[in-house]
């Protein structure tokens, strides 16, 4: 019985090893339908423009910062753009001008505005989905994809 465990042991050793599958790195965006949200004089600093993106049912926030940011756009690289549905639950998120976060009521998670919607604070495991957004030569705002699962979205980051 030794012996035959011992040659079965040596086959296998000797037996080459097939060159290992390469898989195809899943896309890490969506790339969703161009759309307007607003112009370049229709924002103020540290208010909020309710917009919809990529649809009507995804909420979101059209912000001016006042300094330039990560992700930012517009001549002052300032404005940003975020979905506004909590990735833990799906509250509705609200804008804090005090710190430029955007806060959930229902189980306090906080999300940096100026540093691309990372989460500060709370019960959520994602930071918040930030809309690519684009200035064009007419100061129109159009947001072009989103960086992150919008919440209660199955498929919006896969190809």
């Amino acid at each position: 019985m030794r012996g035959a465990v011992a040659a079965a042991g040596a086959a296998a050793a000797s037996t080459a090893v097939a060159p290992s599958a390469q898989a195809t790195p899943a896309l890490a965006r969506v790339n969703y339908p161009t759309a307007r949200l607003a112009n370049l004089r229709d924002l103020k600093v540290d208010e909020v423009h309710d917009i919809a993106y990529p649809d009507a049912d995804s909420p979101g926030a059209l912000i001016k910062l006042g300094q330039r940011v990560e992700g930012g756009v517009g001549p002052d690289g300032d404005i940003v753009a975020f979905s506004t549905l909590c990735p833990h639950k799906g509250f509705p998120l609200f804008y804090r001008a005090d710190d430029r976060s955007l806060s959930c009521p229902g189980h306090y998670s906080r999300f940096d505005c100026e540093k691309g919607g990372q989460q500060i604070w709370g019960q959520a495991t994602q930071n918040l989905p930030q809309f690519r957004l684009r200035v064009d030569a007419n100061g129109d705002i159009h947001a072009e994809g989103v960086d992150e699962l919008i919440y209660g979205r199955l498929s919006n980051v896969m190809g």
